[in-house]
């Protein structure tokens, strides 16, 4: 199971170069006034902060040494009126701050959704969901957290340096600068553990979406995890994962945490060489007891911010981590596309043509080789064949899924790529082997297939469809709510259900893959007489191992190895005696033994 996740997780190894984070700051363009103002809130409190330690140094020198009471009253009063305005200030921005955090996370997370709704089946098909959903919850979280809390930080701390520096040059430009001495000595300090930082993170986020995925592939399939007895093999291979994590997660923790306390280091032995110098400047330079002191507070008003810096700056690494991650999403280019100019015909009522159609998955096994059909407006066309011969793949083409990678697809004469993907996507009804159904009621899943449908429309639907019946002896009706995926109904209610939301759509082209293979004989009835009625008048195409639902399909192609084997009526390909022949006749035995071995084990029981 650990193998699984290695399929598409991109390797982030390249060195942040500031391209990442400028990308990671213009999610704030749309709300530059609120950034704008939680700066400036920032800045006020900084600088008032700063003067703070002025207004110190003068309550010691003009107040307590000079013993000036009136100096001493008016700086108290002007101390007051300033806490008044830093706390309207705090106020401010920390409201600012909250406010964007919780627009960047929805602007991300919205452009996420919203890419993922135009990607195509490639990208699902190898992305597994829980890399997905880390993408989207917890990166999107950490963008949103630099941005805001990250940015609040940066820009104290940055502006605590600036204006600390500008009070100690005014109190003693040559201590003033031995403290500069100590900047570089600390920004080369940060680039070294910068490089190291990033890697462990980046594998610290890598690993993150693996154990994702794991939880969703454990949690979607626990009955078969049960039922195979698979409870310890997943737990030793998940404890493989967090295994990872850990040691991931320890060594970018040990690196974060070695960062602050050399920067500590390196901040002491500053503020102890200005106490040194500083001191024997009181007593040859003039410098009074308040500036000495003012001085050294200014010292550590700057050199805390730098160890704050510090640890914003190990987090900011993790959200650049994150990022990389996010846009790599974002940036993740569809394989079909609209093409400059696609038109909606209004309709796809019309004659489909394959036109020597060649197509391959990314591993470049050749699937459907020159493959060529043309098909009648409302004919129904039956696809069998062994598994793995192309059928899915005919299908899949057929709804733009993918496209060929050589030949034409034509519905009413006209290449399909010339059509826009809602035009083909909106007009055609299917319904699955495993049919999905969104948490919420039936009524609300019918409804799916035409938004703006009655409550009538949808209950014709359902009768059409031959549902009705099951749904009204249900407590709630067509109220009752079906459970996350469906999982409180049968896979035939389910099949009825999506059936009835396919009719609803009034689609120009229906698709039935495997839609009767896993009911009883019972509900696989009510659903050929509800796929009966739908296919009136419209192109079908039925996809079926269960042969005796396709009899009265007008064309019944046998695929094998991305070509057509034969083709004709069900009558035709048995007297073939061909593939078909073979096919029917052996699951007629089939069927008609397992019904002579139940007629037999009911004889038994009366007896």
């Amino acid at each position: 199971m650990a193998e699984a996740y290695e399929f598409e997780e991109e390797e982030f190894t390249t060195q942040f170069n500031g391209q990442t984070l400028r990308r990671i700051l213009a999610q704030t363009r749309p709300y530059w006034k609120w950034v704008t103002g939680f700066l400036a809130g920032v800045t006020f409190v900084v600088v008032v902060d700063a003067y703070f330690t002025y207004l110190r140094k003068q309550i010691i020198d003009q107040g307590i040494s000079a013993g000036d009471t009136a100096a001493l009253t008016q700086i108290a009063v002007i101390y007051a009126g300033m806490i008044l305005f830093q706390a309207a200030g705090v106020f401010g921005f920390i409201y600012l701050a909250g406010i964007l955090g919780e627009r960047i996370q929805y602007d991300l997370r919205k452009q996420m959704f919203n890419h993922l709704q135009a990607l195509s089946l490639t990208y699902f098909s190898k992305t597994p969901v829980g890399w997905i959903m880390s993408r989207v919850t917890s990166d999107s979280v950490r963008i949103s957290e630099l941005i805001t809390w990250g940015l609040l930080d940066t820009a104290a701390g940055a502006l605590s340096i600036i204006s600390s520096f500008v009070f100690m040059l005014a109190i003693h430009w040559q201590l003033a600068l031995i403290v500069l001495l100590v900047i570089p000595i600390l920004l080369v300090t940060a680039v070294y553990f910068k490089r190291k930082i990033i890697v462990e993170f980046r594998n610290v986020r890598r690993i993150n979406s693996k154990i994702t995925g794991a939880y969703n592939e454990n949690i979607t399939g626990v009955r078969v995890i049960k039922a195979l007895g698979r409870e310890e093999e997943n737990l030793r291979e998940f404890g493989q994962l967090t295994g990872q994590m850990y040691r991931a997660g320890f060594r970018a923790a040990w690196l974060s945490a070695l960062f602050l306390p050399i920067v500590q280091i390196i901040s002491a032995m500053a503020i102890g060489s200005i106490i040194w110098y500083g001191g024997s400047q009181v007593q040859v330079a003039g410098l009074t007891i308040g500036g000495l002191q003012a001085f050294i507070s200014y010292v550590t008003f700057m050199l805390w911010p730098i160890q704050d810096l510090a640890r914003v700056y190990a987090e900011l690494q993790h959200a650049i981590a994150s990022a990389e991650r996010v846009f790599s999403l974002i940036d993740s280019v569809p394989n079909v596309v609209d093409r400059p100019n696609a038109i909606d015909p209004g309709t796809l009522r019309g004659d489909i043509e394959f036109d020597h159609v060649d197509f391959t998955y990314d591993d470049g096994k050749p699937v459907l080789t020159d493959f060529s059909l043309k098909v009648k407006r409302g004919e129904t066309i039956a696809l069998v064949g062994p598994t793995g011969g192309g059928k899915s793949t005919i299908v899949n083409l057929l709804c733009r899924f993918y496209e060929p990678v050589r030949g034409a697809v034509r519905i009413g004469g006209r290449d399909y790529t010339e059509l826009s993907l809602h035009a083909i996507q909106s007009r055609l009804g299917i319904v699955l082997q495993t049919p999905h159904l969104f948490s919420g009621s039936i009524r609300e899943n019918i409804r799916y297939g035409r938004l703006a449908a009655s409550d009538e429309d949808i209950e014709a639907a359902a009768k059409l469809a031959g549902a009705h019946d099951f749904i009204v002896t249900l407590e709630k009706g067509y109220a009752e709510p079906v459970g996350e995926g469906g999982n409180l109904l049968s896979t035939g209610q389910k099949q009825l259900i999506s059936l009835a939301r396919a009719v609803l759509a009034r689609p120009d082209i229906f698709i039935m893959d495997e839609a009767t293979s896993s009911v009883d004989t019972l509900t696989e009835a009510l659903i050929q007489r509800g796929m009966e009625q739908l296919m009136q008048g419209r192109t079908s195409f039925i996809i079926a191992h269960r042969l005796s639902t396709i009899k009265r399909a007008d064309r019944i192609l046998v695929i094998e190895n991305g070509s057509i084997a034969e083709m004709g009526t069900h009558a035709e390909l048995l007297r073939q005696h061909g593939h078909y022949h073979n096919l029917y006749t052996r699951q007629f035995r089939h069927d008609l033994s397992r019904e002579y071995n139940l007629y037999s084990l009911t004889g038994a029981e009366a007896n």
